[in-house]
């Protein structure tokens, strides 16, 4: 009896130091990794984020490209033609004379410059920039994403770590009862119940400790992907459960979410590009005033058609666009339902935000309800179990019963963690739907 009672005794106190651990970092190795160093790495090798900052890098090309608009085009030609027969005109008295020679050449240089479009070229450049300002908004929300994710999956690890610790020591201690009951029947005072149910309990949870370890090698296989390293890398995360609700007033969650969230800005973002591509659309039959000149020297001229003689050419052009086919008109009925269309993504947007924000608020409330139920109940198991051992001592209760009231304090203590990582995932995404930066 006082044998059963001492491991039972050493197994609750272990179960209470782990709960009571909580706080604290988890006794991992010191090459284990915290949440910061996991989204750093997520950050830095995940190629959602390197394919959304290259979008930028185009984006800059792109605003590059529109300004070529101001810039002369330049180019220089070349060219030789032999012609035949060559036309010949006679005058008595003064010799025959060729027409033009038959060896023609002429190489010149010449530009070309737009010289005024009427605010085209401006609202091409407007517009490559307002492209850039969306790519970089899709960048933070790739970012914000994936952080969330790698959040998501290293609690999930952190609990799944715990589970597996609880579970061990529940093997050992029935493992010990196992040899304890064996014992009793040697010696004639145990039954062979005792040992077939101590036998069932240590299967089923080796059986739990089975798909403990399946999650947890899951898991990390998930986190692996999402830090680009090898899906059977091993290692251990460092157990950090000390974050804090947001500080800031429950009226005051929607107007600072409206400000920060990603996917808001993302849709004004876009009501302002369907707003430029609009004006642009309008400048489409605008006219447009372009300058020509060109330089170079060709043969041909009077009196020595064969001499190569300096020439150039300068023009100017207007061009006016007269009627285009009703072109202009559909694509600005176009456009100004596209200023429609994101109008009301931004509205839905907004919607969406504001059912986020309840929602995770009513979570966190349950999470904290969950954590004061299981506070109670665990307490309510270590008084039983209390209670057991005095009973287990008067010898009004077997060893089994005793060793299902150290039981339970394990199942209560494991479903307190767990709601107290609940909360911690609640209040992450809590800050997720408000748009605060998790990297």
């Amino acid at each position: 009896m006082n044998t059963i009672n001492t491991l039972c005794k050493t197994f609750v106190l272990t179960l209470i130091a782990i709960t009571i651990g909580f706080t604290a970092n988890s006794q991992t190795s010191s090459d284990s990794l915290t949440l910061t160093n996991i989204i750093k790495k997520v950050m830095e090798n995940h190629p959602a984020v390197k394919s959304a900052a290259e979008n930028i890098n185009a984006a800059n090309a792109g605003i590059g490209l529109a300004k070529t608009a101001y810039l002369p085009i330049i180019d220089g030609t070349a060219s030789y033609a032999r012609l035949g027969p060559v036309q010949e005109l006679t005058f008595p008295g003064f010799g025959t004379f060729q027409l033009f020679p038959a060896d023609n050449y002429n190489a010149s240089i010449n530009a070309y410059e737009s010289v005024y479009d009427f605010g085209r070229t401006a609202k091409n450049i407007a517009m490559a920039k307002e492209v850039k300002n969306l790519h970089q908004e899709t960048l933070e929300q790739v970012k914000q994403k994936l952080a969330y994710s790698a959040t998501l999956v290293y609690y999930s690890i952190v609990y799944l770590q715990k589970a597996i610790l609880i579970n061990l020591e529940q093997q050992k201690t029935l493992n010990e009862h196992l040899q304890f009951v064996q014992k009793k029947q040697e010696s004639g005072t145990g039954i062979q119940y005792e040992i077939l149910s101590t036998q069932v309990k240590i299967s089923n949870v080796e059986s739990a400790g089975i798909d403990l370890h399946t999650a947890l090698s899951n898991q990390l296989s998930e986190l692996n992907s999402l830090m680009g390293q090898d899906a059977s890398t091993a290692f251990a995360v460092k157990q950090q459960l000390d974050a804090s609700p947001p500080a800031m007033p429950a009226d005051s969650m929607l107007a600072f979410a409206f400000s920060h969230r990603d996917e808001l800005k993302l849709a004004q973002q876009k009501t302002t590009m369907a707003e430029l591509k609009y004006k642009i659309v309008k400048l489409q039959n605008n006219p447009t005033l372009n300058l020509q000149l060109s330089g170079g020297a060709k043969n041909g001229y009077i009196p020595d058609l064969n001499m190569p003689k300096a020439n150039f050419v300068a023009s100017i052009g207007l061009k006016v666009p007269i009627f285009d086919g009703l072109r202009s008109k559909y694509t600005k009925l176009q456009a100004k339902s596209n200023i429609t269309i994101t109008d009301y993504d931004t509205e839905l947007a907004k919607r969406t935000i504001a059912n986020e924000l309840a929602q995770n608020q009513e979570n966190i409330k349950a999470s904290l309800r969950k954590i004061a139920h299981y506070t109670l109940q665990m307490s309510q198991s270590e008084e039983a179990y209390r209670l057991a051992q005095a009973n287990f001592k008067a010898g009004s209760i077997t060893n089994m019963d005793i060793l299902d009231a150290a039981t339970t304090i394990s199942e209560s203590s494991l479903l307190l963690f767990k709601a107290r990582i609940e909360y911690i995932t609640n209040l992450y995404k809590l800050k997720l739907a408000l748009g605060e930066r998790l990297y």
